[in-house]
């Protein structure tokens, strides 16, 4: 039987671990040699490979990991934030965080593409419910009243990040915070189109 104490100990070096890549993977992308994952994390490569032993396992992890806490950052910006608005835009920024670190995993799962869907269900179960949570507290204060479905948000945010290039002058933060903002604002009535 694992001690109590060893336990904590392995929880510890899977938490620094996958913190760790999320960094390394943020900065260098999914490709980063995994020495410098460990480097980051403060254990050896060995230590690395007995937790993932491959590195699809590893970038899956750090997805997962992810997920959970963004799930549980919801609820605690809500408790925490001076208004459920300033809630939902720092959640936001922390779910762009979270998408810098997601490019390149569609590369890692090549040839599993139920692999790959599933994750992406994870992603949408666990995340729309929470931003859901979020918008109707928003709504409830007066300080959302854009009738934008929280699947469509995350949609957006999405695209705005995936789709912003290298360029210096174009701040993704930026441009989705002027999106987010827009959800305090009642929206045009759009004519067909042409």
């Amino acid at each position: 039987m694992t001690s109590p104490r060893r336990r904590r100990d392995v929880e510890r070096n899977q938490r620094a671990l996958l913190d760790a890549a999320a960094a390394v993977f943020t900065a260098s992308g999914v490709d980063a040699p995994v020495r410098e994952v460990a480097a980051a994390a403060g254990v050896g490569v060995a230590t690395l490979y007995r937790h993932y032993p491959t590195r699809s396992e590893l970038v899956v992890a750090v997805y997962r990991h992810q997920i959970d806490a963004l799930a549980e950052a919801g609820p605690a910006l809500l408790a925490s934030a001076p208004t459920p608005f300033a809630a939902i835009l720092s959640w936001i920024h922390q779910f762009v965080d979270f998408l810098g670190t997601k490019h390149g995993l569609g590369r890692v799962w090549e040839g599993d593409a139920a692999g790959f869907t599933a994750l992406h269900v994870l992603f949408v179960e666990r995340l729309v419910p929470v931003l859901t949570g979020m918008l109707e507290a928003a709504r409830a204060s007066g300080e959302v009243v854009a009738p934008i479905p929280a699947y469509r948000l995350i949609r957006a945010v999405g695209d705005l990040v995936a789709f912003s290039s290298p360029d210096p002058d174009y701040d993704v933060r930026q441009m989705v915070t002027l999106l987010v903002s827009g959800l305090r604002q009642d929206q045009p009535e759009l004519g067909p189109s042409a």
